[in-house]
């Protein structure tokens, strides 16, 4: 049997397939050493081991045990990969031996950290051979097979793999039962017709153990080494481990954290859960509901057992994580991709197409495991070579986002606790008398008649229907929310959503045919299956006879990861290996009934064991298409639960925040990773869903909020309100200024919507995607970017009058004044009184910003105002994407204006590549020129000379200019 290679891998023996002529191995970083100097290397680490451990031995009296065979002491501690995973179990070496494995105690790690794994895989433990590998017209396949059993219940033995070099940026390397089909997640992905001609990708194999070795042909950067440890593929566990080139790794969702993901043995599932993404440390009983409205409460200070990596005690009971173990908890998506970063500035990206619950061990190796329990291996590899492209690849076979519709990118208010539809409207009014903006209200599960979908209180809502009519009026919109548990208590005959689904069959059912009765806001409840066709049009029709009483204009989908106030069903879960599977990822909880379905449910696609990542996913889909059917426009929805290729019906908000200072950090790096994810339409609740709010608490987070793709300001009930007309005249005058710059931007904003859709561009991103050599914005998650020209600094501690941030390399302007701040590349601090949000544009660039109004729909109105600001060549470069804002497929069908903006030699010119009649009723109004270095003499419009202003902070304006959006033209300054 050949030994596991580490990081530094010897040349397997095996095939290569790459381009002709191409090296064998990777030339640059990752290059694999010369066996002699590997053993070299390996006789010094066993010395060295041996050393240690001794002293250790001698340190703590004896206490870890007898001395490992000289195979394990070769494994240095960041690369043992956990041979025994499992929670609830104190790991001994008796158990650990048992499964052929090396075990070594270490010491125990600080508190609050995992540590090093005391069971792991020695170089020798069997695992599957390549036993054959023939070429495909896109690729290859092989045939891997199992001598040796592993340790988990129904082993398969021969495997099936298929590669298909699908473009010259994407590897698809697939892994199946070779005999007998298996669960596939049916998600829409493009078939390639012909292999990659010039992949920047090379591929080799090992063959015994089997492994894939993967590296970029240009730098010879290794990407994929799965040689460092086993593959397993057992029935209900499947694992495969490798190498990664660096440490910087993003992505894995959903999960509270950083961006940047630690990777000292960090656990994170993936398996969607109702629970707040937040921990109440202050709290009495250390614990936090899955909603602050009482859904779904997990155990707290429930000791769920201990765990075999050091032997500490691993605490599942929320309260007692603590708060730098936030990311280990799953939360309401599931996202099996990750983006890193390699050295010199490259990214890659790997995904892997598997709905079943799972776990992504992290480790300081740097290393990675995926393990999960169901479904097939089907990775997805993105080249890049920069990020955005790795994001723009990864959505090429997810599906790019939705456009929305323009007043879904305006200012949305929301609470829970209004009381009443006279309630809702009151503040509608008073956000009207200030002249705040306001493009949408919306209402929580209060409005509806005893918490059943499809239904108005008829005495506290009366006049929703009047005041939908009135937000009509106004050029505002209406959303209500909606969740996907069906009250089953009401006599027959009087509830028409659940008779009439129970009739035609579309509930999940329990193993015995009949449908699964949890608990949701209304009481018992089924479960609408939306794997079922026909629970589509079930959902459209009922969607159909509310809007003919209340004609709602968008759907907030709720509690579908599907949320369950029971463990299961009213009855449980049944015995058996869906409920209660040999393995058990790390889900809150420690079991996958925990506040939702049993995994054994029913459903028309699958059972849900298989299904259940993709509850939201599918609701969401049925929710999109009878929107559409409805009113004939674009779709807006915002869901909880997400899966990837959600961009395409909906957008997300982060969940049940709370009124806290680290809740507003915390959704910078939470609507980061959701770009990241395809789902570009994010933000989390402003101000604070739970607990009370302060005034400057809620400024800042306006301030910040107004810069989320998606701003909503939303709150529970029982608390103080926090829409911004409730604030001291100074707060509310500066959430209103903020909310005014958001909407002067919403041309901006739209138009990185608008790439966003068409080819998968970021629009909130991180600073390392527009600098990704710089090496500073690699762990930068306190501040973003919309597109690659604006750079939001927000201010995120309590009383301050400054912020420091980065600025990376290049001349950058204030947005509100166009002065200039020339960086190396470098932290400053800037002023930031109360009253301010520090907003800058990047050198090169040309906005396109308009004079706002107090809704999208009169915005649009107005005369546009370009921002130039000149690069230090005094170049500059932007676009202006322009439809109705509501049409669906407007660029598919050509009825949209699309502009480009250029400056070069003090000449600007605009463009129309293509126009359409809504840009004719528009008019560009001024033309402010950031970095303009000399007083110019004269300024001409298409020849003609045209007065002008010019300030000492060198910026050039010129005002009426009066000329429609559908006509180029050029300005030139002398």
């Amino acid at each position: 049997m050949k030994s596991y290679q580490k990081l530094t891998t010897p040349q397997p023996a095996g095939c290569q397939v790459e381009e002709e002529g191409a090296a064998t191995m990777p030339p640059a970083r990752g290059k694999m050493a010369p066996w002699w100097v590997g053993s070299g290397l390996l006789v010094a680490a066993v010395l060295l081991s041996t050393i240690t451990v001794w002293v250790l031995r001698q340190v703590s009296g004896g206490w870890l045990g007898p001395t490992p065979p000289p195979k394990c002491l070769l494994v240095p501690e960041s690369h043992r990969f956990d041979c025994y995973p499992e929670r609830r179990v104190v790991v001994t070496q008796e158990l650990c031996e048992s499964r052929g494995c090396c075990f070594i105690q270490s010491p125990p790690p600080a508190e609050g950290k995992q540590g090093v794994p005391w069971c792991f895989y020695p170089p020798d433990f069997p695992s599957y051979t390549l036993e054959s590998l023939n070429q495909t017209e896109l690729g290859m396949v092989g045939l891997l097979v199992r001598r040796e059993k592993a340790y988990y219940p129904r082993d398969i033995e021969m495997l099936r793999l298929d590669v298909e070099f699908e473009t010259d940026t994407r590897l698809h390397i697939k892994i199946t039962d070779a005999a007998n089909p298996r669960y596939e997640v049916p998600l829409d992905v493009p078939r390639v017709m012909k292999r990659a001609e010039n992949p920047i990708y090379s591929l080799n194999f090992s063959w015994d153990p089997f492994g894939v070795l993967l590296w970029r042909t240009a730098t010879g950067t290794v990407l994929l080494n799965t040689t460092v440890a086993p593959l397993i593929f057992a029935d209900q566990f499947l694992q495969i481990s490798t190498s990664l080139p660096s440490k910087f790794l993003y992505g894995l969702g959903e999960h509270r954290g950083s961006l940047l993901h630690s990777l000292d043995w960090n656990t994170l599932t993936l398996w969607a859960r109702d629970v707040a993404p937040t921990v109440h440390l202050s709290s009495p009983d250390g614990g936090a509901g899955g909603e602050d409205r009482g859904a779904a409460l997990p155990c707290f200070g429930q000791v769920l057992g201990k765990h075999g990596r050091g032997g500490q005690q691993h605490w599942e009971g929320l309260g007692m994580i603590k708060a730098d173990r936030q990311e280990s908890f799953n939360l309401y998506g599931a996202h099996p991709f990750y983006l890193l970063m390699e050295e010199g500035g490259d990214a890659h990206g790997v995904f892997l197409l598997n709905s079943n619950a799972m776990e992504v061990a992290l480790q300081p190796a740097p290393g990675l495991t995926w393990r999960t329990i169901g479904g097939v291996l089907d990775f997805y590899i993105f080249l890049g070579p920069d990020p955005n492209m790795v994001i723009q690849q990864y959505q090429q076979v997810i599906g790019f986002p939705a456009m929305p519709p323009l007043w879904a990118l305006g200012f949305h208010l929301c609470r829970w606790g209004y009381g009443s539809s006279n309630g809702t409207w009151q503040t509608v009014r008073a956000m009207r008398n200030y002249q705040i903006p306001q493009d949408a209200q919306w209402n929580d599960i209060d409005y509806m008649d005893g918490y059943r979908d499809f239904t108005f209180d008829s005495q506290k809502f009366a006049s929703l229907p009047s005041l939908v009519e009135d937000l009509h009026k106004h050029g505002q919109r209406y959303v209500m929310i909606l969740d996907p548990g069906i009250s089953s208590t009401n006599p027959h005959g009087s509830y028409w959503p659940f008779d009439e689904g129970l009739r035609r069959g579309l509930f999940l059912n329990t193993t015995q045919g009949q449908p699964l009765i949890g608990q949701v806001w209304p009481g018992f409840t089924a479960f609408a299956d939306f794997s079922n066709p026909d629970t589509h049009q079930w959902w459209l029709e009922n969607l159909q006879h509310f809007h003919a009483h209340v004609p709602f204009d968008g759907l907030w989908i709720d509690m579908n990861e599907p949320s369950n106030f029971m463990d299961g069903s009213e009855d449980g879960c049944p015995p058996g290996d869906l409920d209660s599977p040999p393995y058990t990822p790390a889900v809150l909880g420690d079991s996958l009934s925990s506040k939702t379905v049993c995994a054994s449910a029913k459903q028309k696609a699958s059972v849900h064991y298989n299904l259940h990542n993709l509850y939201g996913l599918m609701e969401a889909k049925a929710t999109a298409s009878a929107l559409i059917q409805i009113r004939g426009k674009r779709p807006f929805i915002i869901s909880r639960s997400t899966f990837p290729s959600q961009g395409r019906y909906s957008g997300h908000w982060l969940g049940d925040n709370r009124s806290q200072w680290k809740d507003m950090y915390y959704s910078i790096p939470g609507l980061l990773s959701f770009s990241l994810f395809g789902i570009p339409l994010v933000g989390a609740d402003i101000c604070g869903f739970s607990g009370s709010t302060s005034e400057e608490l809620c400024t800042r987070w306006m301030q910040l909020g107004a810069f989320y793709p998606f701003a909503r300001n939303h709150n529970t009930q029982n608390e103080k309100a926090q829409d911004p007309t409730v604030f001291s005249p100074a707060a509310r005058t500066a959430m209103k200024d903020v909310l005014l710059t958001r909407y002067s931007l919403l041309p901006f904003l739209y138009t990185l919507f608008h790439h966003a859709h068409l080819q998968g561009d970021t629009v909130a991103r991180p600073l390392f995607f527009e600098f990704p050599q710089d090496v500073a914005t690699l762990g930068l998650d306190r501040q973003f970017l919309w597109g690659r020209s604006l750079l939001v600094t927000p201010v995120l501690e309590p009383g301050a009058d400054s912020v420091t941030g980065y600025v990376p390399r290049g001349t950058w302007y204030d947005f509100y004044t166009g002065s200039s701040v020339n960086s190396s590349g470098e932290m400053l601090k800037m002023s930031a009184p109360l009253e301010h949000l520090n907003l800058h544009v990047r050198e090169g660039s040309i906005l396109p910003t308009q004079k706002p109004g107090t809704t999208s729909e009169a915005t649009r109105e107005n005369p546009l105002r370009l921002i130039v600001a000149l690069s230090s060549s005094a170049t500059a470069w932007g676009d202006l994407f322009w439809d109705d804002g509501e049409s669906l497929d407007t660029f598919e069908r050509g009825s949209y204006s699309y502009l480009v903006f250029n400056v070069t030699q003090n000449i600007f010119t605009s463009t129309v590549l293509h126009a359409s009649t809504e840009a004719t009723n528009v008019t560009i109004g001024t033309l402010s020129i950031f970095g303009v270095q000399k007083p110019p003499s004269k300024v001409l419009l298409n020849g003609q000379e045209k007065p002008f202003s010019y300030l000492d902070n060198q910026v050039l304006t010129v005002s009426d200019l009066n000329i429609s959006l559908s006509k180029g033209f050029s300005l030139q300054w002398l």
